[in-house]
């Protein structure tokens, strides 16, 4: 098959590699021409994506993998066509932007051929694709839903870092205009995927038509919100425990030993594209669902708080000296998309302090970028704030932070022996 994907970024080029390496003729769209460019040298654009560089590095030179920024080249004759684009939320209303979306979308239906299958695996409200996706495409393109193409909704459901496997692991969930869509949807899944058994399922694993692509758009928002609904959940009783001088990690593990719980771990913030975005996407058009509203406004206040804790044990903030530890949403991962790294900065800076950044990931230019003085390890600082659970960071201890008076670890990531000597914090250990 010739397969367009779409954007590719830190889920598409992943997504267009695996497809490659099914023996399929993949091309990728994007509008970053650095990014085309770097794909094309057959090289990593972005770290820490197990097994990206390799695959790149293979299926680039034997020519199963390419890139171009011109939809002309991509789309026409095109087997099917996936789309990745993300989806944008205003910070403000909590409505979806579909500005990108759109343009991608306006773009890939000028040069739409019949007998395409296209696939939108962006998270989307439901309703989406049948109300705004096969419209416009059909307007653009002059072409009829069902006739001369046909129309799905497919949601990604891996993270960053390890796509390839989640690929494997989790079920592919596919959604139809109608049945021949589906039927269609369901074939080329299975030629580009590869499932690792699963006894735990109801069903074996592989591609799972939902039956509709509202219950598919439903399905991926739905499991999202529940994460960060549960997150929620532990940030309260991580609060309260916190008051009751009670250690809430005890409290969840001894929950979690009977299988009707599984309480999450709380922390500082919920960040990346998934977690923070998709419950307003949901929201969107579920207006009446108050516990996803309240769950959602409660972990944007982590950050406060825990700035608040430490405020409180030190006194005035106002020029002290305060490292925000990670830039990343979570460790491991060079990402800064709804990272907690920006209101815990924004509380800090509000309250006087002297904020400086550190990740091990990005370089001094990198946070500059975004807007923050870099900090060296061995730099004298008041407090400590551990925001990514990076793993270069579990080691650290005083010595590293000259004239520390606190560390406030907010992930509960750390070894508690490394601060002897120096009050550490962390959500819901009871102090």
């Amino acid at each position: 098959m010739k397969i367009a994907v779409v954007a590719t970024g830190k889920i598409g080029l992943p997504l267009a590699t695996q497809y490659a390496s099914m023996g399929h003729d993949v091309v990728g769209v994007d509008v970053n021409r650095a990014l085309v460019d770097c794909i094309n040298r057959g090289e990593e654009p972005f770290p820490g994506e197990a097994g990206l560089a390799e695959r790149l590095a293979e299926l680039v030179p034997a020519g199963r993998l390419r890139a171009t920024t011109d939809y002309a080249d991509a789309i026409p004759g095109a087997d099917a066509v996936v789309i990745v684009v993300p989806l944008l939320v205003d910070e403000e209303t909590w409505e979806p932007d579909f500005g990108w979306m759109d343009a991608a979308t306006r773009s890939l239906a000028e040069h739409l051929t019949p007998g395409a299958l296209v696939s939108y695996e962006t998270t989307l409200p439901v309703g989406t694709t049948r109300g705004r996706w096969k419209p416009l495409i059909e307007e653009v393109s002059g072409l009829a839903e069902g006739e001369d193409f046909h129309l799905v909704f497919s949601p990604e459901r891996v993270l960053t870092g390890r796509v390839y496997a989640d690929l494997r692991k989790y079920p592919k969930l596919v959604g139809g205009l109608n049945d021949a869509g589906a039927r269609r949807a369901v074939e080329f899944y299975e030629a580009v995927l590869e499932f690792d058994e699963r006894a735990d399922l109801p069903r074996p694993n592989g591609v799972w038509d939902m039956g509709t692509a509202e219950a598919a758009e439903m399905a991926k928002l739905a499991e999202t919100t529940y994460r960060d609904v549960n997150i929620g959940l532990a940030n309260q009783f991580a609060r309260y425990a916190d008051t009751a001088g009670i250690d809430v990690y005890k409290v969840i593990e001894a929950c979690n030993s009977q299988p009707f719980s599984h309480i999450h771990r709380p922390g500082i913030a919920v960040g990346g594209h998934c977690i923070p975005v998709y419950p307003r996407l949901y929201l969107s058009t579920d207006r009446d669902a108050d516990i996803v509203r309240t769950a959602r406004n409660y972990n944007a206040t982590m950050p406060a708080y825990l700035v608040e804790r430490v405020e409180r044990l030190i006194g005035d903030l106002a020029g002290r000296r305060v490292v925000v530890l990670g830039a990343s949403y979570r460790g491991g991962v060079k990402e800064t998309a709804v990272s907690g790294v920006f209101p815990t900065v924004e509380e800090l800076t509000r309250r006087g302090a002297a904020v400086t950044v550190h990740d091990p990931l990005f370089t001094d230019e990198e946070l500059a970028a975004h807007g923050f003085a870099a900090h060296r390890l061995g730099d004298a600082v008041d407090v400590a704030i551990l925001q990514a659970d990076h793993a270069e960071y579990r080691g650290l201890g005083p010595a590293d932070f000259p004239g520390i008076r606190l560390f406030a670890d907010g992930r509960n990531f750390t070894d508690p022996a490394m601060w002897a000597g120096v009050p550490r914090i962390a959500i819901g250990i009871g102090g």
